[in-house]
């Protein structure tokens, strides 16, 4: 289990482009200005630019893979038969809530981050 948190952890980080973030120090997240009313408001996604991001944004995408990933694993798990059904059960309902919510959250972020893509 040690190793598999430490690969876990280390995809997390490659992923969510730990490396990118160190080397080009961006902001946690950006800033708009409202043109109705002047405001700034907080933006967490940078839209339309595929070659650039904000910490925030790296990493809420890594943790939906790594969400994903794990509801993969809760699905093996649910799999043996050597546990009780109501813990398969829970396995199994937790690993496909976990991919389903891993899988719309992340074309939820691609819609945001390059608009009309896949329409």
């Amino acid at each position: 289990m040690t190793v598999f948190s430490l690969v876990l952890l280390t995809y997390f980080m490659v992923v969510s482009g730990i490396v990118y973030d160190v080397i080009v120090e961006p902001p946690g997240i950006g800033s708009t200005q409202d043109p109705a009313t002047g405001s700034v408001r907080p933006v967490v996604f940078l839209p339309g630019r595929v070659n650039g991001q904000y910490i925030i944004e790296g990493l809420s995408s890594g943790f939906m893979f790594v969400l994903g990933g794990i509801g993969i694993v809760l699905l093996d798990l649910a799999l043996d038969k050597n546990r009780a059904k109501s813990v398969k059960v829970s396995y199994a309902s937790a690993g496909i809530s976990s991919v389903v919510i891993a899988y719309i959250m992340s074309m939820l972020f691609i819609r945001i981050k390059i608009p009309g893509y896949l329409r």
